[in-house]
């Protein structure tokens, strides 16, 4: 399951993806976070409870300001780059 969380209005698309599927749990990203945007959460994944990175619910509706500092639209953020199983990613679209 591929999660978006973020938001699109009038000044761009800023979202962090999550690819539940491909994330192992391992917590290498939110370790890395040095906004302490990210945590791990125990969700029900294909019937089956599975630990996985998700943004806390207080940064999602504020992630391009909580983000932005980590220069996200490179595709090189600290969460990105810690992840080993390609799970996550930044959409950053700036209009």
């Amino acid at each position: 399951m591929i999660t978006h969380y973020g938001y699109c209005d009038g000044s761009g698309e800023y979202y962090i993806v999550i690819d539940s599927d491909k994330c192992s749990g391992c917590g290498k990203c939110v370790e890395e976070c040095p906004q302490t945007a990210l945590k791990l959460e125990t969700e029900l994944i294909d019937l089956e409870d599975k630990t996985v990175a998700a943004v806390s619910e207080e940064h999602r509706k504020k992630i391009k300001y909580t983000c932005g500092s980590c220069n996200p639209e490179s595709n090189k953020a600290p969460c990105v780059l810690a992840c080993n199983s390609k799970a996550i990613k930044c959409i950053w679209n700036p209009r």
